[in-house]
């Protein structure tokens, strides 16, 4: 995650900005935080979204990774399949859209959240080296140096990094605001997606 820092760095410069906005989701999120802490100057403003400053897989009960959640064996089993390489495209199709259905809080809408053509692949390496740089990460107690106006957004509802870890971020961060959703309704005629029922 450092090493991304400093390379996302070495772009800005490379590009000729002063300053720029950095937005991440999930991983990108952490790198986000990451980036905040060590070049909030950089930065005209940071958008944090779905993620958390400190590891959370094994730390809220609330997260599909945590032991006790009730669908942790089922995601660990469709992850440990995904991660095979003699599985057909057909079949790596079956499985993930069985891993995602195990994240929505209407598993039902899969089809309708996922009509517009995207795509979502596992890469098995990424994964096992996320996993165990996952298990060390803790910059909360930095998260003070974070200088930058930042928006973190969450739904109401993830259950891969929970709302709690949101709440902790934006009570850690001198400059922060807190959005997060409860539902999100598909526009057919548009194809965007529009939160409703925000809260802060």
């Amino acid at each position: 995650m450092f090493d991304a820092v400093y390379d996302l760095e070495a772009i800005r410069e490379a590009v000729g900005y002063a300053k720029w906005t950095f937005a991440g989701h999930s991983t990108g999120g952490m790198i986000g935080i990451i980036y905040g802490i060590h070049f909030s100057t950089s930065l005209t403003s940071l958008i944090i979204v779905g993620a958390a400053a400190r590891k959370y897989a094994n730390s809220a009960s609330e997260c599909i990774y945590h032991p006790d959640h009730p669908n942790f064996d089922r995601m660990q089993q469709r992850i440990e399949t995904l991660k095979r390489s003699d599985l057909s495209s057909s079949e790596r199709e079956i499985f993930s859209k069985e891993r995602t259905k195990l994240s929505l809080f209407h598993a039902e809408k899969y089809d309708e959240y996922f009509s517009l053509g995207i795509h979502k692949k596992m890469s098995a390496p990424r994964m096992n080296f996320f996993i165990r740089e996952e298990m060390i990460f803790d910059v909360t107690r930095e998260l003070e140096k974070i200088s930058t106006n930042t928006l973190i957004l969450s739904g109401r509802y993830d259950v891969q990094c929970p709302l709690s870890f949101s709440v902790e971020m934006n009570e850690l961060i001198p400059n922060s605001q807190l959005l997060f959703f409860t539902k999100v309704i598909i526009t057919p005629s548009l194809k965007k997606s529009r939160c409703l029922d925000k809260s802060s």
